[in-house]
């Protein structure tokens, strides 16, 4: 059994990890922690019913009552580096949140080797999130102008999206230069109008009530497009992904990026 605890347990995410970390029958929640909510039954705000696991407030406090193997984390770009640290000093940890930089995931991977406890970074849990990007990186190859679109829910709060960054940052590797048309001259009556540009490749995020997790990447050519897309209607969506890097980031030493080395994309 691995002892799993959920940090931002409250979250619309993190309620999404605590219904389904309870559902295995070789995983077992042992933890929660929450700014909000504190004290009540963690199953209880999941929608599932008293599990006996209560929503405590300090981290650290958690981490050495409930002794977790693994600790999934999904608070906030604010907050996740810090929490991170924390963590590595007492159990593997599984990162959701987005919005950390090189730096610090770089800081992240020093401290698994200080610790011995492994993290995973999963800027997106969406298996079809994963695929889309695979896909995208052999339209590369043959269609080099590409733009990306991102759109999320209203309350997400840091633009462009972990996997739009990591789905640029890829594309931008990789595609021939040489062959591609990036029109710079292109004059912004609006300041970001063209969106962000992410190793000379255009991102532009959305953000609407409605909305869940979406990106499409559209590739030009002479005289056609071609775009791949992915849509997440439903939290449930990323919950496969989140239980996969749970069972193997106790055996993966150190710091694995991206959910698709699991998958062996």
């Amino acid at each position: 059994m691995i002892r799993v605890a959920v940090n931002g347990a409250s979250g619309k995410m993190g309620r999404e990890v605590v219904k389904a970390v309870s559902s295995q029958t070789d995983l077992i929640l042992v933890g929660a922690c929450d700014i909000k909510n504190v004290g009540k039954d963690a199953g209880e705000v999941a929608g599932i019913g008293a599990i006996g696991v209560l929503i405590d407030k300090d981290l650290e406090k958690m981490l050495d009552e409930k002794k977790p193997d693994v600790v999934v984390d999904f608070t906030s770009p604010h907050s996740v580096y810090e929490n991170t640290l924390k963590i590595l000093e007492k159990a593997h940890a599984v990162i959701g949140t987005t919005g950390l930089t090189d730096d610090q995931i770089e800081a992240i991977r020093n401290k698994t080797a200080l610790t011995g406890k492994n993290a995973a970074i999963c800027p997106n849990f969406a298996i079809g999130a994963i695929l889309m990007i695979h896909f995208a990186k052999i339209a590369i190859r043959y269609f080099p102008n590409v733009e990306i679109i991102e759109l999320h829910h209203d309350q997400k709060v840091d633009a462009p999206s972990g996997t739009a960054i990591t789905t640029a940052k890829l594309l931008s590797e990789l595609r021939p230069v040489e062959e591609s048309h990036s029109p710079r001259e292109s004059k912004e009556l609006f300041e970001g109008s063209r969106g962000a540009d992410i190793g000379g490749i255009r991102v532009h995020s959305v953000r609407l009530p409605g909305f869940v997790a979406h990106q499409e990447v559209i590739f030009g050519g002479l005289g056609q497009t071609l775009t791949i897309r992915h849509d997440s209607t439903d939290r449930s969506s990323f919950m496969p992904g989140v239980l996969l890097a749970i069972r193997q980031v106790v055996e993966r030493r150190g710091l694995t990026y991206g959910l698709e080395s699991m998958l062996d994309i």
